[in-house]
């Protein structure tokens, strides 16, 4: 069964990622997830030991954190409620814990002043400078202590603890204190660095409506969007969030899309149009029928697709707490290796040694890799909903870096999706709007979209009392009497078995042959708009190193063929069924350079097989079906391929930072770790090497928040 703690105020990258392991290791848990951004822990666990989950999972996490709250989340109510005041990123604990920060860092700044210019005695010295360390550093010793008696040896309290300690130990006393206060700065720095991310995210994804306003039996009722049913009608006034997804029935009004699609401009809606939950309703009065229940609609989907993106790890992630786990006992054995070998074998200098062993320590705390990496994901998969792509995990982000080759497919992804009629080519003796008056007669029954787009053309009322003997043909067209004659609309295989002579044309697009009384009207050619930006996002895909772009297509070759030529791709297929097209995708991922990733963008019910089959499953978010969306990895929420360079544009910059901040934390460690066992760096240098080079990679990370 599933179990979703909540773990208010949990701010560390590094102890989410030790309380998710641990509480993966206990008996009877089958995975365990903490999603930092949301601070909740879930949990799947057999029902043998979910009583007692609760309890359990409290002492691990107080284990690390002692100040974070954890509580179980309930269902959600019934009734409306009042939405939560957002978290500060400056709250009251860190101004407490500010304060403690400040008046540490002035007793340490008051006894160091005495000590230079009044020659204070070293005792006198030691005692402010032991006051300041306690004020400053109690709760890391404490913390490491606990963590000695449950087992957990090497972490940073440990670190920290046993290089400041010591450093008093040998008569560094005011490089100790130095130690601890820039480690707490750097911590307070972390914490606050989070916090913002956080925010950033949850000011993006602010779109969770508080109530709806439902009319019932004449009435209307402010309740909450949960208890309102598929079918009721609700109202929504201008400057009110739309609640739930729903068809306008009455009014009309611009609606404010920008938290869903990133996109500024005002959309227009009208009795008849869809409106989406999540945007806002700028001027008129909007009654709409409702069409999904709250979990299914788009908002409740946007928000749990960002919210729980951040439980999908990247590699990267995965490798750097990996690699943290045995790295931190390695360089504490080659610190111990270092004070105690070279005294032994080569007498006396203890001092020395032990200096350099305590300053190999403070060095080698791989707070940067820790913090740094999991915060940039973070902000990534931040930047990129900011600019209307969702990113369902980490993994994926890093995943589009290494995209080679991109499949596409072609209605509604490349094209519009809309068929207009693009030509009528009359017979011999016939005019245009004869050709168009036939065919709307003929389709005046039909709702398929080609018969919508001739109707649409033609634009005049049809009086159906004139007609007699409609008869839809199978797979060929529609025959119909309309006033005594015989009229014959649909493919060529209609005129062929009706052995009527016609004139195939050869254009691209879908072809609608049109015969009266056994003679040949003429055609018209119903084509499938490409969407403005489909060329654009295709050349600049080749500019940012994507080798290959492919479409599939159900559509015939002679259409496959003029859309791929107009938008320059490099090839396509045409005529595949669902099947065929995972088919043919199997093929292409076979082709693809070795170690690269093949992503697949689709909008269809019928992509969702193909989505789900690719590296990457991209959907066009915005118009496209439930299906698709669930199967894909990313969402792209206007419908422009565009947005899937802006994807690919966030994804790497993301990487970028990433890779920079492994360097720039190893790089510099390094040189200081070998520094400090050549005794070339002091205590003060060995402080830059740990909270100096963190700083460094938060302040990196934050960058791709402002992509």
């Amino acid at each position: 069964m599933k179990r979703v703690f909540i773990l208010k105020g949990l701010d560390c990258p590094n102890c989410s990622a030790k309380i998710e392991k641990e509480v993966g290791e206990l008996d009877g848990v089958t995975s365990s997830t903490v999603n930092l951004m949301n601070q909740t822990l879930t949990v799947q666990a057999g029902t043998s030991v979910a009583a007692s989950l609760l309890d359990t999972v409290t002492t691990i996490v107080h284990s690390h954190e002692p100040d974070v709250e954890v509580s179980e989340k309930q269902p959600e109510a019934t009734a409306p409620v009042k939405k939560e005041e957002k978290a500060a990123v400056y709250n009251d604990e860190d101004k407490k814990r500010t304060i403690r920060l400040a008046v540490g860092a002035a007793v340490y700044a008051i006894g160091m002043a005495l000590t230079v210019f009044a020659k204070l005695p070293t005792p006198a010295e030691l005692a402010f400078l032991i006051v300041a360390y306690v004020i400053l550093g109690w709760d890391v010793v404490w913390q490491a202590v606990k963590n000695i008696t449950r087992g957990q040896v090497f972490d940073e309290h440990f670190l920290m603890s046993v290089s400041t300690i010591g450093a008093f130990a040998i008569g560094e006393y005011p490089e100790a204190v130095a130690v601890m206060l820039f480690y707490q700065v750097g911590e307070f720095f972390q914490s606050l660095a989070v916090k913002r991310s956080r925010k950033s995210i949850s000011d993006l994804m602010d779109i969770r409506p508080d109530s709806a306003t439902v009319k019932r039996n004449g009435v209307l009722q402010v309740v909450s969007p949960e208890s309102v049913a598929v079918g009721e009608i609700i109202v929504v006034k201008p400057g009110e969030k739309i609640p739930l997804d729903g068809i306008v029935v009455d009014g009309e009004s611009m609606l404010d899309t920008k938290a869903l699609t990133g996109e500024s401009v005002p959309k227009s809606i009208r009795k008849g149009d869809e409106a989406l939950s999540g945007c806002i309703n700028q001027s008129g009065l909007l009654t709409l029928k409702v069409t999904k229940s709250f979990g299914e609609s788009t908002v409740s989907k946007i928000i749990d697709l960002v919210e729980n993106a951040s439980a999908r790890k990247a590699p990267t992630e995965n490798f750097i707490t990996t690699f943290a786990r045995y790295y931190t006992p390695v360089v504490v054995g080659m610190a111990a290796v270092l004070a105690i070998i070279p005294p032994l074998v080569l007498g006396g200098g203890w001092s020395e040694w032990l200096r350099r062993g305590f300053v190999f320590l403070i060095v080698s705390c791989p707070c940067a890799l820790v913090i740094s990496i999991p915060l940039t994901f973070f902000g990534g998969i931040g930047a990129a909903s900011k600019r209307g792509v969702l990113v369902k995990g980490s993994n994926y982000l890093e995943a589009l870096n290494k995209v080679s080759v991109v499949v596409f497919d072609k209605t509604g992804t490349l094209t519009k999706g809309v068929f207009e009629v693009a030509n009528i080519i009359p017979a011999a003796g016939y005019q245009k709007e004869q050709v168009l008056e036939y065919a709307a007669q003929a389709e005046s029954y039909s709702n398929h979209p080609i018969a919508k787009s001739i109707l649409a053309t033609y634009g005049k009322p049809i009086d159906q009392k004139q007609f007699s003997g409609f008869e839809e043909i199978s797979g060929h067209g529609i025959s119909v009497t309309v006033q005594g004659k015989k009229v014959l609309a649909g493919n060529s295989k209609l005129m062929e078995s009706e052995k009527i002579a016609y004139a195939a044309c050869d254009a691209a697009g879908t072809k609608f042959y049109v015969a009266a009384d056994g003679s040949y009207v003429g055609c018209i050619l119903i084509a499938d708009e490409v969407k403005p930006d489909s060329k654009c996002a295709i050349a600049e895909l080749k500019k940012i190193g994507v080798e290959k772009t492919v479409m599939l297509t159900g559509d015939d070759e002679r259409i496959g063929k003029s859309v791929a030529d107009e938008l320059g791709l490099d090839a396509y297929y045409a005529q595949l069924l669902p099947d065929q097209k995972v088919e043919k995708l199997e093929m292409l991922d076979k082709q693809k350079r070795q170690g690269s990733k093949l992503a697949f963008v689709g909008d269809g019910i019928n992509d969702a097989p193909v989505l789900a089959r690719a590296d990457v499953g991209i959907a066009m978010g915005g118009l496209g079906s439930d299906a698709a969306i669930e199967a894909a990895d990313v969402v792209l929420m206007t419908d422009e391929p565009s947005k899937l360079v802006e994807a690919i544009d966030v994804a790497k910059a993301t990487k970028r930072i990433v890779m920079q901040n492994i360097v720039i934390a190893l790089g510099i460690k390094s040189v200081f770790l070998v520094l400090g066992a050549l005794g070339m760096a002091g205590m003060w240098e060995a402080v830059f090497g740990d909270v100096g080079v963190t700083i460094i990679a938060v302040l990196n990370a934050m960058r791709i928040l402002k992509k």
